[in-house]
């Protein structure tokens, strides 16, 4: 299972609760008598090995999650835009001008009693403060966001029978790593992650990003991390939220590459081969050679085992070279590192189907063999590196998929925004936790203690964490641009109505 696992229906048995006092973060947290989570750890939850706790959570909650961010992006509408008083309602909680974020779908996993958990569909909000209530209210541990529908989910008990209909939802994908698990040779697997694996991630990051801008011409992407150990994708542009469940599950099945399995390992790309994996195989063998080759990577040419169960796997009209190479790599004079083995296997095997070289092509060799062992390298690097796709959560408008920024109870990090340029140096296990963050409200405080109102020019509390950098780069980054072009197409919307009715 992903990040993103289904739950059984239930009701909200929430009861309203108090919050705990905001400062200083981590000792209100910690003077807290609820004892509730102590299955992680029975000490203070302002020790920092206390990963999630209904208390920090609860903190995180009323200083720390970004409403008038989430707000603003699901409403897609320019008005919800942050202004400087860092609010995108008026202070009575009136809605915006939106008429989208009313009728979009909220879920939330709630845990009343300890090992009591409840899912509750259906919830929508008319504004960013009945949002903030509810959350604040509910301290769930997990928020899903569904689709927009034709009518306020909250209200689907009192409308006829299949009268709620989904009308948009951003193109997601979900990526986890467990579904490496059969490529992943660096000790880890199910939810354990480490700094080798995690670079399968990074690698799909890049290749799902380059195809779904260059191929379908989307621009509004956004990327998170799901807190644990995969990504999520966000696809915000006018055209991918009004696409059909045919629609999306045609874009999905676009990247989807049948990787075989243990039971069936055939696999074997078409000629020729497709632009798109042309361009995937231009990104992912350098990684493959960096990243799966090697002694510090998945040793997949590292040692005389690891290179003897890799030449197995060429087709059978290629064992001549396999022969040839492993008994040559065999040889006490061979020093050639993993890298240096992988380009003489490639040479070796377009040599000889008579590619790039001076061997003589088997006069038995078919036209099959010939192609097989031209794709047999990209194929092996497809195997390792290319992206695997959770293809159901993109095939449907009303599949829920984890909301960014909250935070994954199992570790106790917070699902930031991913900078997509610099994916190649984002560390999940830098990713700050609630016990992090209240430590370093504290540290702030602390040191701003003797500062006027203001003087510090900071808006909002996340500003005075580690969260300020992923958290701005969405605003700045995703969220401007994004509302650049609504603002652009309600604008062209209203000129066109205009047109049609003569308003000049």
């Amino acid at each position: 299972m992903s990040d993103n696992e289904e739950h059984e229906f239930g009701e909200d048995t929430t009861k309203d609760t108090t919050m705990t006092e905001a400062k200083p973060a981590a000792a209100a947290a910690a003077a807290s008598s609820d004892t509730t989570n102590t299955a992680l750890t029975k000490s203070s939850p302002a020790d920092a090995s206390v990963v999630f706790s209904p208390e920090l959570l609860g903190m995180y909650y009323a200083r720390l999650f970004p409403y008038q961010l989430l707000h603003s992006w699901l409403s897609y509408d320019q008005s919800t835009v942050i202004p400087a008083n860092g609010s995108s309602i008026n202070s009575a909680g009136t809605p915006s001008s939106s008429t989208t974020f009313p009728r979009r779908e909220f879920s939330m996993t709630i845990e009343p009693a300890p090992g009591n958990e409840v899912y509750i569909r259906y919830q929508s909000f008319l504004s960013q403060a009945e949002l903030t209530n509810a959350i604040m209210k509910r301290r769930p541990t997990k928020i899903d966001i569904g689709a927009v529908f034709n009518y306020p989910p909250k209200d689907n008990k009192s409308l006829p029978t299949g009268k709620l209909q989904t009308q948009e939802r951003e193109l997601v994908f979900d990526i986890d790593l467990t579904d490496y698990d059969g490529v992943r040779n660096c000790g880890c697997s199910g939810a354990k992650i480490c700094p080798k694996c995690w670079t399968f991630m990074e690698m799909a990051v890049q290749v799902m990003d380059e195809g779904l801008k260059s191929d379908f011409g989307f621009e509004h992407l956004a990327w998170f991390y799901s807190g644990r150990r995969g990504v999520h994708c966000w696809v915000c542009d006018e055209g991918a939220r009004k696409l059909s469940n045919e629609a999306r599950s045609s874009v999905a099945t676009y990247f989807e590459v049948n990787l075989g399995s243990e039971k069936n390992k055939n696999f074997h790309l078409s000629s020729p081969l497709h632009p798109m994996l042309s361009r995937a195989y231009s990104i992912l063998e350098p990684h493959f050679i960096t990243s799966v080759l090697p002694e510090d990577g998945h040793k997949l040419l590292a040692t005389r085992a690891d290179w003897t169960k890799l030449l197995l796997t060429l087709p059978k009209a290629a064992n001549p070279v396999a022969s040839k190479l492993e008994e040559k790599w065999a040889s006490a004079k061979d020093d050639t590192t993993p890298e240096e083995k992988w380009e003489e296997l490639k040479a070796a095997l377009m040599a000889f189907i008579g590619k790039g070289g001076n061997a003589k092509v088997p006069k038995n060799l078919s036209n099959t063999d010939r192609i097989r062992i031209e794709h047999w390298p990209i194929e092996t690097v497809f195997k390792y590196t290319y992206p695997r796709l959770d293809i159901n959560v993109s095939k449907m408008q009303n599949h829920l998929l984890k909301s960014p920024f909250c935070v994954h109870p199992k570790t106790g990090r917070v699902c930031v925004p991913i900078e997509v340029e610099n994916v190649a140096n984002f560390d999940p296990f830098t990713v700050p936790t609630l016990a992090q963050l209240m430590k370093e409200l504290d540290e702030y405080e602390e040191e701003h203690k003797n500062d006027g109102e203001g003087a510090s020019g900071v808006e909002f509390d996340w500003q005075k964490t580690s969260l300020k950098k992923p958290f701005e780069y969405f605003q700045k980054k995703f969220l401007t641009p994004l509302m650049n072009d609504v603002r652009r197409e309600q604008r062209d919307a209203r000129e066109k109505n205009a047109a049609v009715v003569g308003d000049f």
